[in-house]
Order: C-alpha cells, then structure tokens, then sequence
C-alpha cells in the first residue's frame, strides 16, 4: 500500500501572515464588550489562531496522514458514536483488511462485520459495504468529489459528506458535528438546545460563515479538535484555548451553562432470555435478518421476557417460535446487562439439550451447528461476546 503523506500545510505559512500573532497557549487577554463579537471583520483572525493552534497542538493520528478520501471515509464513519481511542486500532485492521474500496466492495458482508466486530452501531458497517459496492461497480471505484453525488451513497449524511468533501477534497463544506456544535453554541451564545430544528439551523449558518474556504479540511479538523481537547463539555480549558477572546460564552462566564440540554427520555430497560443449545459437541447460533439493530449478526437464540414469564419459560418459547426445537434447560449460565443507544436489556443466559424438532427459522435468516472451536469465524453482538468465555471455559 502506498504510504500516506502528510498534508501540505506548514506552521510558517499560517501564522507568518500579517494579520497575527504567532499563536502562544495561556489566557487570553479580555476584550470589553463592543469587541467581544465574532464578527465578519474578526473572522480571518479567528480562523488563523485556531489553525495555527491546531498545526502545532493536533494529536498525530492516521487519518491525518493523508488525502486519501477512501481512508477518510473509513475513519470518519468510524469516528461517530465511537471515541478515538477505540477507533485507532479498528481503524488500521480495517484499512489493512479492505486497503481499497475495490477490496471492500468485493469482500463478503460477514467478513466485514467480522473486522467491525465490537465497535457497535453495525449500519454503519452495512452501509459503507453497499455504498463501497455502487462506488466500486458504477463510478469506476472513484469516490466523488462533489457533495451532492457522494451524499447520495448509502450512509453518508450531512456530517459525512461535508468531512469527506472538505478533508478529502478541499471543498468548501462546513463539518458540524457534537464538537464543533458546542463550539459555537458557546462562540455566539445559542442558549437553546442543540437538539431542536431552529437551533441546530442557526449553528450550521454559523458554522459556515467561519469556514476558511481556502483550507476547508484544515479548519474543520481544527473546529472538531478544539472541541475534543479543549472546549470540553463539563471542563472547558478556557485558559489553553487559542480563540476564548472571540468567545461569548467565556467573556460572560456562561461555559458551564452553554449548550442548553433539552429534557433527556428516561432508558427502557427489557428482560430477556437466550439458550445455548448443545447436540454433542455442537451448539446453535442463528443469524439476524441483514437490516435492522444487528442486522447480519450471529447469536444464539431468544428474546423478550414476557409478563408472567420466568426466564426460564420465555427462553424455552423463544427457542420454539425462532427455530422450532424443544429443548431442555440444564442450568442457568449468567446473567449478561448491557445498554444500547436507545434501551438497555438484562439477559438470562441457560444452556440447553436439544431433545426434538427439525428446525424452521421464523425471524432469523440461517442458522449453523458448530463447535466452540469455529465461534470465533462469525461476528457477533457485543452482548453475547460478554458470556462466549464461559462457554469456552
């Protein structure tokens, strides 16, 4: 594989511009109150504090490296709903494994949620395969340098493709993602919540009035990276930060309170129960139908405890609508909590004999006997990898 380069931007030619100061971390000086207001005048010197800051202050990760738009595809997929740190070793096992986007559109779905496995949220596995495999067979493996063309591939949003466009391409699109949305929540004092159509409208015009045209990518990078590093959410590092003097928040000692957070929904917790089935030496898992939470996973069947149910009654029902086998309960395993986005669940986890049935599959889309020796071939839901070890133990 060809090695990355590096970006062909330099601390000298950013801040050895008229208009600044090179960039030095420590407070910066108050402003009174008529100055304290990003104006359109103000804007080229809050674009080169902060790029200069960036250039100097970014943490040294692999998807800055290059321009690569495929690779940048792969980490800003990746880098919603997971933090950083998870991503740094997925994401070189996934640019190893699919080096190309000829070699993930041509790769088998399980061989791609199998790399994706444990990172969660498997749609974005699922769509960045589909959307791989249009790129791959209809615009000659050339992802498309216009924002509109590549927003039409399956899973690329509006954060997507303004990250892929602006990093990979230089376009003018502004990145508003969770940290650049606090960012200028606080920068121009939006003090309603994020969440809501107005709000999140009026942080998007913002966001693109700041936008250095000329080095888009950059700027984006070092919007998101101040709201990683520096503009925290609960501690904000006020004094390191590069562009506090244009900050409305700061010079109204109104940090803590911007952004405003809507009411949050109280989590739904379900009971559910699952049975490893055992015939000899083998046992049973099923696969989830493609689409949908999971979708393509294997594991082992089950589902929801119903009202008046014992664990140990739903797992014997579920076995017998999903695969239709009777089975005999042997003993309690574990019991397994884990939280997705939106619910949490508790599963009873029983191993089981099969005693009867030929199995017809109502809800899953194949199934497979196999020893515990083959587990590790298939991609399974991070809930099930939480009592996997005790089987093989």
């Amino acid at each position: 594989m060809k090695s990355p380069t590096a970006p062909d931007y330099t601390v000298r030619e950013i801040i050895h511009r008229p208009r600044i100061a090179p960039f030095q971390s420590g407070p910066s000086r108050m402003l009174s109150a008529d100055q304290n207001t990003l104006t359109p005048e103000r804007r080229p010197e809050f674009r080169d504090r902060l790029i200069a800051w960036f250039t100097v202050h970014q943490r040294h990760l692999p998807w800055r490296r290059t321009k690569n738009p495929y690779h940048i595809w792969i980490s800003e997929v990746m880098l919603q709903q997971t933090q950083v740190k998870k991503v740094l070793s997925y994401y070189d096992r996934f640019i190893r494994s699919f080096p190309t986007i000829h070699a993930l559109a041509a790769a088998d779905l399980q061989t791609v949620l199998k790399v994706w496995e444990k990172m969660g949220y498997y749609g974005r596995a699922r769509n960045l395969h589909r959307a791989a495999q249009i790129v791959a067979r209809e615009m000659g493996g050339k992802i498309p340098a216009d924002y509109t063309a590549f927003r039409e591939l399956p899973g690329v949003g509006d954060y997507i493709g303004a990250a892929v466009q602006s990093i990979g391409f230089d376009r003018p699109y502004a990145v508003t993602d969770g940290n650049v949305k606090r960012v200028i929540a606080r920068l121009f004092l939006i003090d309603s919540p994020l969440n809501r159509t107005a709000s999140l409208k009026l942080v998007r015009e913002r966001a693109a009035e700041l936008l250095d045209s000329e080095k888009p990518g950059l700027f984006n990078q070092a919007m998101m990276e101040l709201g990683a590093t520096v503009c925290h959410p609960r501690r904000p590092n006020c004094p390191g930060c590069p562009v506090s003097l244009f900050c409305g928040a700061f010079h109204t000692h109104r940090q803590l309170a911007i952004p405003v957070t809507g009411r949050t929904r109280s989590v739904p917790e379900y009971h559910t129960a699952a049975g490893v089935i055992h015939r000899d030496n083998l046992v049973l898992i099923t696969r989830r139908k493609p689409s949908g939470l999971l979708g393509g996973l294997w594991e082992f069947p089950g589902g929801r405890v119903k009202a008046g149910e014992t664990p140990e009654e739903a797992c014997l029902r579920e076995i017998l609508e999903e695969v239709n086998l009777a089975v005999d309960i042997i003993e309690p395993l574990t019991r397994v909590r884990h939280a997705y986005t939106h619910f949490k669940i508790v599963m009873d986890v029983f191993r089981c004999r099969y005693r009867s049935g030929r199995i017809v599959l109502r809800g899953p889309v194949d199934y497979r006997w196999i020893t515990l020796n083959e587990i590790d071939a298939f991609p399974f839901p991070v809930a099930n990898h939480k009592f996997i070890p005790l089987l093989e133990e």
